[in-house]
């Protein structure tokens, strides 16, 4: 749906500013939008769309000077209470349910009906019983939502949200942790809503959702609102343009070629199970390749690179180096022998988000300088700095915490810890997860500039354009199992279409490299 010219918008933001101590996160920022749209929120992490929706949730106020009409009328929204009175409910990418309560508790957490003092639970149950039928929940009102899936509890958010009549819904990367048949579903039931009259705001760093949902697209960058796309002007081009100030014409940055000069064999995994997951896989990595590992959610592609670098533990098949075979039974073996993983969790698995920037990047080789039992802290700091600014790390300083820092940031962070180590093969486990398109450049030039260096580079990604951009060849599972490639010398071209039907199975037309 395209918002007519004489529609008067249900929302309007105009010159909404945020100062926090010593940083202007908004300036003079303007949204407009529509009921019956959904309206793309774009940019870079730290642009100022977070912010931006806070002030609209009532989780921050804005500064002075501002204004914010509903309906044509201006309203003050001075705290999350005020927010929902006026219709205006956010979904965030971590979700806000209570897990030990029902799906019912969760509908009308702080609005429960009462009869003679008592919370009046039969009431509750046949009044959300209506609006999860409308959304098509497969769970009733007194499933516990400790026992729903991700997408299911997103569905108890958005039940909330619009049980509570709901008019502007903001949902902020929801399909973060959604596999691509829960996201087709969260899809068909944001165009629902929209087709229902609710404005929606969408929040992602994933463009193809953005062109295959948004009616409008704005974008922000360094706080401040640069323009407004229509459905019918958005492009990869102009996203990027408007986010980044600049024109990233050679996103993916493939600038090596893996094939004309094929290197030697770097890596050689040869029939690795672990009895489960993982059904006797083979392939070869070589010097200065990027090797992409593609399929659907469950495939088993991080359980075979656990398996590589000894997260978890083989049941057959081997593993050579450079021509030496290596055992790794837990990480460290892997690193000691060239081997790094970038983990698909950086925040639970992978950074130390109470620790500096400095200590973070020193971590993997904290014992290198140590003299006579004690840390060379000089060493240290300087090695920090120069991994800031080869990297492009934004941030003040190396004792900055890396909990403070955007996503991309932190990412970068990961990996020059990684690098520190000097390894010859790096695997990447969705090394662009939750990371704006600036960042993605970034650690995209990154990735070309290692293979450049000679370092064997596998790719973990389920963004299959990333896949295609930035891989020389790619290898795709299902159930466990290497089911085809794809690039290369195979001969079959790396497209999506190609990807998708080895990932399913699904009978397709294979199309050969030109």
């Amino acid at each position: 749906m395209q918002p007519q010219n004489d529609t008067a918008p249900i929302l309007e933001m105009r010159g909404i500013s945020k100062t926090f101590p010593g940083v202007k996160a908004l300036s003079h920022v303007d949204l407009t939008v529509y009921a019956g749209e959904i309206h793309a929120l774009m940019g870079e992490n730290g642009a100022g769309k977070s912010t931006l929706m806070k002030i609209l949730s009532g989780a921050y106020r804005a500064d002075s000077g501002g204004e914010i009409r509903i309906n044509g009328k201006p309203v003050h929204i001075d705290g999350p209470l005020s927010a929902k009175t006026l219709g205006i409910a956010v979904i965030y990418q971590e979700l806000s349910l209570s897990p030990n309560l029902t799906v019912a508790e969760n509908i009308y957490l702080g609005r429960e009906p009462s009869v003679g003092g008592q919370v009046d639970r039969a009431s509750m149950k046949a009044g959300c019983r209506d609006v999860l039928e409308r959304l098509g929940a497969h769970f009733g009102p007194t499933t516990l939502v400790q026992d729903l899936s991700i997408a299911e509890r997103q569905m108890v958010e958005i039940a909330r949200a619009v049980h509570a009549n709901a008019r502007i819904l903001v949902m902020d990367e929801p399909t973060t942790t959604l596999s691509s048949r829960e996201t087709d579903k969260l899809f068909g039931l944001i165009r629902s809503l929209r087709a229902d009259g609710l404005a929606i705001i969408y929040i992602s760093h994933r463009m193809a959702e953005v062109y295959e949902l948004s009616d409008r697209c704005s974008v922000l960058r360094d706080g401040s609102y640069v323009g407004t796309l229509l459905r019918q002007d958005l492009s990869a081009e102009a996203l990027v343009r408007m986010m980044v100030g600049r024109d990233i014409s050679n996103f993916y940055k493939k600038e090596h070629d893996a094939h004309g000069s094929r290197g030697k064999v770097l890596l050689s995994v040869k029939n690795v199970a672990d009895g489960r997951r993982v059904k006797g896989c083979s392939f070869d990595l070589h010097e200065g390749e990027v090797l992409g590992l593609a399929g659907l959610v469950g495939s088993g592609r991080t359980e075979l690179a656990r398996l590589i670098y000894g997260g978890d533990q083989r049941t057959s098949g081997t593993i050579e180096l450079e021509g030496k075979r290596i055992d790794p039974t837990k990480p460290i073996d892997a690193v000691n022998s060239g081997l790094v993983y970038l983990t698909e969790d950086r925040k639970g698995q992978g950074l130390f988000l109470d620790m500096t920037v400095q200590e973070n990047i020193n971590l993997g080789v904290v014992g290198r300088d140590a003299k006579a039992g004690f840390l060379d802290l000089g060493k240290a700091r300087e090695r920090a700095l120069a991994a800031i600014k080869a990297l492009s790390i934004r941030v003040a300083g190396p004792n900055v915490q890396v909990g403070s820092l955007s996503g991309g940031n932190q990412q970068k962070v990961l990996i020059s810890r990684l690098l520190e180590t000097k390894p010859r093969v790096l695997i990447l486990d969705e090394p662009t997860r939750g990371v704006d398109i600036g960042a993605k450049s970034e650690i995209y030039r990154i990735i070309n500039d290692l293979v450049k260096s000679g370092v064997g580079i596998i790719v973990i990604s389920s963004e299959l354009p990333e896949v295609v951009g930035i891989a020389d060849r790619v290898l795709v599972m299902r159930e466990g199992e290497i089911v085809g490639e794809v690039g290369g010398t195979s001969g079959v071209a790396i497209t999506q279409e190609n990807i998708i039907a080895y990932a399913t199975g699904v009978a397709h037309t294979i199309a050969p490299a030109a």
